[in-house]
Parts: structure tokens; sequence; C-alpha cells
């Protein structure tokens, strides 16, 4: 059975972005941080996107023609290319990438039988998308990569209105201040 993880850069008081809708106070521009996310990431299968994070993340459908990329770019562009897309979304009418399909309703049965035929862990990324996999108890593994940034608002890491027990599997700090923090969940109570 795939491990469903939720994995996404925070401030350090717990917003994927701040009040305006911003997240580049998040980019992991350091080779060491973004090397350990593509090592993190290795493992995917699968990414669950909301429309506006699958977005964000087309980018990775052309990265490598983008010239002079450096390595640990191009690296996960490729992990980025090989997994599958699913992108839950109304309004979408077709995916810009290879590999993706859309769904117009989230699942969370659907995504118990992904979980349990998978041979690769399922990543889901963006908040939104997240509290519904939270709050269905589907997530296994939270990855926070807390960036040392206060932003004062925005989109929060964790939906309100729940409580998960959860056990350190890893803390890894880097030079420039970025912290991962690696969870398992204990128990589901959302």
């Amino acid at each position: 059975m795939a491990k469903l993880i939720y994995s996404m850069l925070t401030s350090l008081d717990g917003y994927t972005e701040d009040e305006h809708g911003r997240f580049g106070w998040g980019a992991p521009e350091d080779e060491e941080v973004h090397s350990y996310i593509n090592q993190l990431a290795s493992p995917f299968g699968t990414y669950l996107y909301g429309r506006r994070m699958y977005e964000t993340m087309v980018y990775w459908e052309t990265a490598h023609t983008v010239r002079d990329q450096p390595r640990f770019v191009l690296d996960f562009a490729r992990q980025w290319q090989a997994a599958e897309k699913i992108v839950y979304s109304r309004t979408l009418a077709e995916p810009r990438s290879a590999r993706t399909r859309i769904e117009r309703e989230f699942d969370p049965d659907a995504v118990r039988r992904l979980k349990a035929n998978a041979e690769s862990d399922i990543t889901v990324d963006g908040p939104e998308l997240a509290a519904h996999a939270i709050r269905a108890g589907l997530v296994d593994e939270f990855q926070m990569i807390v960036c040392p940034v206060v932003v004062g608002g925005g989109k929060r890491f964790f939906p309100d209105g729940g409580r998960l027990d959860l056990a350190l599997v890893e803390e890894r700090r880097f030079r420039k201040g970025v912290i991962v923090l690696r969870y398992a969940v204990c128990t589901a109570g959302l």
C-alpha cells in the first residue's frame, strides 16, 4: 500500500501563501534545499492537485527547455514529468501536461483505492485539496518545508477544526534557515 503524503513549503507561522496569494518567499533557490526536496519527491508516482496548484506546477512540464537550468532543477523536472498527475477541477477543460487526467470531484474512496493499488507513494499538494484528504483520514505523512519568514496571514498549511496526533520522523536543517519536518500520522481525528 502506498502512502499519501502532504508536502508543502510553509512560512514559520504556518502559511503556504500570504494574504495576497504570493508564495515566492518559499521558492527553494538554494541547491542544497532543492536537492533534498528532489530526494523527498523521488518516491512519488502520482501527484494530486487542485487547479491552482496544478497551474503553478505545470511549469515543470517544460522546465527542461529553459536555457542554463542547473542539474538539480532538471532532476526535479524529470521526476515530475515521469509521475502521474490527477487534477481536481470543475473548470479546467484539458490538461497541459502528459500523464495527467482531470477529475471533477475529490472522491475519498477513489483515493483509498488508489493508495491500495499504487506501487509508489502519492502526494497531495495544495492546502485546500489536502484539507479534504486530511479530513477523510487519508494522509499518512506530513512534510513541512519551513521557510524562515513570517507572512502574517494567508492560506494555512493545516485546516481548522481538527486534531491529529503525529510522530516526528525526521528533522533536517539547512544553512539558510530552512527546516524540513516530516511527521507520520498516529491517529486521524479531523
